[in-house]
């Protein structure tokens, strides 16, 4: 089959808005509203809407280097221009970390998700099912598989709708179940730290978004598409998270000090409080949307992380043949596979074990902060240190925030992630010692 070194300029300006939205998940918030709630005493909706604004750094600084440097490798291209080619090594070894296996994780999320609804199918069989038909519909194209996606984002922004409706006819009908301030104020007198420590949770909900980068070769609008595209994905989420959220939170019928207290009812808190309000129908939709909705975002995983595996291999950092581009359908055909490869193993073997998802989810969480981080310092590498471009105020104040965020929220990870975090950048060190000798 007939081989390139270029990407197709297909996707439109939606296109990019429903892959970052897709990748992110707009029921994000469904599977993490109990620990939340339980933590800051059911002040949720701040949670949200703190931790909006603490990945709008993150979404600022990654549409500015778009802009500047329209390149598939995403971070890895932004550090080596901005910070030097060993720094863009190193980012782009970081980002693997996340972009190799946050597929993985929503796989696995799928695959757990239809066992619960068909109990006498194993769940690595479901997952491995996902990969083989979302990894089809990449291999055939980034217009197919944006289409497809299209129509997954619909059907859940659909249920997201449902639920926000029905809940707002229950509250009609009966009454919020609690104060409505709560969801703002918690339900006694509001308790900053605990709320900061929920907001190191509740960004990464917002894991995904920054995939948008990643398209950027394939981008049919001009330099500053991708940047809209992160924007206004980031805004559409944070008001999606926080009505969800806040609604979710006025219609409970248990205490955020029940949930505190009964931390195995967490987990399937907003399920529990849906099957109460509305009806037990609205809690299966929800679990079948949570079913389906994880493989086609480890769809938009799958194609973010092949892209970063073929601008790597492009400038050298990994092998050429990663590096090839199919004629036919325009796609990294050797990274999709090699990408989806890896994924295949290691969440068939994540979905064997009891803890599978939480380590994956742990080391996840570290690679894509850590590469948040030298995204920030590559604004300041870029347009400060190194004048490439005229810097304006706005380089020197966003950057310096929006790295303390990252850095705050990975010293909040668990000790296991942050030690394979470790690990993995001692051995990128290593081989970046090899490669230069």
């Amino acid at each position: 089959m007939a081989e390139t070194r270029g990407l197709r300029r297909s996707l439109s300006l939606r296109d990019l808005i429903v892959y970052g939205l897709l990748f992110i998940g707009p029921l994000a918030p469904v599977g993490v509203f109990g620990v939340l709630d339980a933590r800051t005493d059911g002040a949720v909706a701040t949670v949200y809407l703190l931790a909006t604004v603490a990945m709008a750094f993150t979404a600022w600084s990654y549409a500015e280097m778009s802009r500047v440097i329209p390149h598939a490798g995403s971070v890895f291209a932004y550090a080596g221009r901005g910070l030097g080619s060993s720094a863009g090594f190193l980012a782009g070894w970081l980002a693997m970390l996340d972009y190799l296996l946050i597929p993985s994780v929503a796989y696995l999320f799928s695959g757990i998700a239809m066992h619960a609804l068909v109990p006498s199918v194993p769940a690595w069989i479901f997952t491995a099912l996902a990969l083989v038909a979302t990894t089809a519909l990449n291999l055939a194209g980034v217009t197919v598989a944006a289409r497809a996606g299209l129509v997954v984002l619909i059907a859940e922004v659909i249920v997201l709708l449902l639920f926000l409706v029905l809940a707002l006819t229950f509250l009609a009908d009966h009454g919020p179940a609690r104060p409505w301030s709560a969801p703002f104020t918690g339900g006694g007198a509001f308790d900053l730290p605990a709320v900061m420590g929920a907001v190191s949770i509740a960004v990464l909900s917002f894991l995904g978004f920054d995939a948008i980068a990643s398209f950027a070769e394939e981008s049919a609008g001009d330099s500053r598409q991708v940047g809209v595209a992160i924007l206004a994905c980031l805004a559409v989420a944070g008001v999606l998270f926080v009505a969800q959220s806040y609604l979710a939170a006025v219609i409970s019928a248990s205490s955020s000090a029940e949930l505190l207290a009964h931390p195995e009812r967490q987990g399937t808190a907003f399920y529990d409080l849906a099957r109460t309000a509305i009806g037990p129908w609205m809690a299966t939709v929800l679990a079948v949307t949570k079913a389906i909705g994880p493989a086609f975002a480890a769809m938009t995983a799958q194609a973010a992380s092949a892209r970063l595996l073929l601008g790597m291999a492009r400038d050298g950092g990994l092998p050429p043949a990663l590096a090839r581009v199919d004629a036919r359908h325009g796609v990294p055909r050797v990274s999709l596979l090699a990408a989806a490869g890896l994924t295949l193993i290691v969440s068939v073997w994540a979905a064997r074990r009891s803890d599978g998802l939480e380590v994956l989810v742990s080391i996840v969480d570290v690679g894509a902060l850590a590469a948040f981080t030298l995204l920030h310092a590559s604004v300041v590498g870029y347009f400060v240190a190194r004048r490439q471009e005229r810097a304006r105020l706005a380089h020197w104040i966003v950057p310096v925030p929006g790295g303390l965020v990252t850095l705050w929220v990975i010293a909040e990870a668990s000790p296991m992630a942050k030690i394979v975090g470790l690990a993995w950048l001692v051995v990128g060190t290593v081989i970046l010692i090899a490669r230069r000798r």
